[in-house]
């Protein structure tokens, strides 16, 4: 039996395979200002982060004040290809109807997109009234106030509950908060994770034979 009496799944990239099509959006845009970036770049420097954080990197790489537009320009363009193109994780809606534990997810996105990418891949039932936003506490990856917030709401403490993220920064917030953080490393091309993680996977199936060990 696992030690652990809850799950916090992150969404992007461990829920709903979104990484490559936000980020995708988020490229073009950029190259639009003259970033001249690829998917490779946003993968390795935007995955995990805060829309906000990607931004002012983009003002880096360009030189210039981003447009006041640029938020909501991704959230149409990105909601749009999500609503098009968005599948859930391999192997995730199995491993979820077999937990036998609670589970919520904590996503640095905004409610709306958790929601709706939740909503498109038929995750949504699953998690309704266990959403944790990192815009509604305003602190994001690698603080781990999300994380915090969602294990205090499901009423455990960090070191009962095991967290489960797929970018650098993410495992560094659910690690700043004492939590124990197993990395998905399906879309890790980098190998980041595997120095931090409490341990990793590549195949969701095998989340709850891990768990067990």
């Amino acid at each position: 039996m696992s030690r652990y009496k809850c799950i916090i799944f992150d969404c992007d990239g461990v829920l709903v395979d979104s990484e490559v099509i936000g980020n995708q959006v988020i490229v073009d845009l950029a190259n639009q200002l003259g970033a001249n970036i690829d998917l490779e770049y946003a993968l390795q420097h935007f995955k995990g982060n805060s829309l906000e954080n990607c931004m002012h990197q983009i003002e880096d790489l360009t030189d210039a004040p981003i447009p006041k537009s640029f938020e909501s320009d991704y959230r149409r363009q990105s909601f749009e290809k999500f609503k098009s193109d968005i599948k859930p994780i391999e192997g995730i809606k199995e491993v979820i109807k077999k937990l036998k534990i609670p589970f919520c997810v904590a996503s640095s996105g905004p409610e709306s997109k958790i929601r709706l990418n939740l909503e498109l891949t038929g995750l949504l039932p699953y998690f309704e009234g266990n959403i944790f936003s990192c815009y509604a506490v305003k602190k994001w990856k690698p603080d781990p106030a999300v994380f915090l917030w969602a294990a205090e709401t499901m009423g455990f403490e960090p070191k009962d509950c095991l967290v489960i993220e797929d970018s650098p920064i993410g495992v560094q917030g659910a690690l700043n908060g004492g939590f124990d953080v197993y990395g998905y490393t399906a879309h890790d091309y980098k190998d980041e994770l595997q120095i931090k993680a409490t341990k990793t996977f590549n195949d969701m199936i095998m989340l709850p034979m891990l768990m067990n060990c």
